[in-house]
């Protein structure tokens, strides 16, 4: 059993070091444009499926509460949360459609989205990224693996290449969203 252990940690680690090290500059990039829509009165939304909507609600908290330091709310929205408007619409409609339609109706240009995709290739979050195209809506997409359709659709992609294994990719993916919440409080909160 502590074989099992050690190695998990072990794996963890690894794929958090390769991501830093293929990913380092993308992130930069992606923390400057949440950083610019903030600072323009712009809003965040985040959106994914199963543990990445858990995770698009932690990382919205972290931002509409505080993080680390007392600062103003910063408005961020996890499309993860309405139970009404994702069931009326998967209903109505169809499940593909759960994000990209609140995208629409919340979202506008200058905003910032967070896709969080383990595969990369969920329909529901492909469908709101190009809701977020249409809108000129500048898109960040955290994803694993090669990246799956979502890395040739995003405007910033960072992606937990090494990851095969979902848990580990999803290990990086909440490093990567408190790493965005400590950065963007120290740019528009500096100490």
């Amino acid at each position: 059993m502590k074989e099992i252990i050690e190695q998990a940690f072990a794996e963890s680690a690894r794929v958090k070091h390769a991501f830093l090290r293929d990913y380092l500059e993308a992130l930069t990039k992606a923390i400057d444009a949440i950083v610019a829509a903030f600072k323009s009165g712009n809003k965040l939304l985040l959106f994914g499926n199963g543990g990445s909507a858990a995770d698009a609600q932690h990382i919205a908290a972290e931002f509409v509460n505080r993080f680390r330091i007392e600062r103003p709310p910063l408005p961020a929205i996890a499309l993860t949360t309405d139970s009404s408007a994702l069931t009326s619409i998967a209903n109505d409609y169809d499940y593909s459609h759960v994000f990209a339609k609140q995208v629409t109706a919340l979202g506008k240009a200058g905003d910032v989205a967070l896709a969080i995709s383990t595969s990369g290739n969920a329909a529901n979050v492909l469908a709101a990224i190009q809701a977020c195209k249409e809108l000129k809506i500048t898109t960040i997409g955290l994803t694993g693996g090669n990246g799956g359709k979502m890395a040739g659709q995003v405007d910033h992609c960072l992606c937990v290449a090494e990851g095969r294994n979902a848990a580990r990719i999803q290990e990086t993916h909440i490093l990567i969203g408190h790493v965005i919440c400590e950065l963007v409080d120290e740019r528009l909160c500096p100490a």
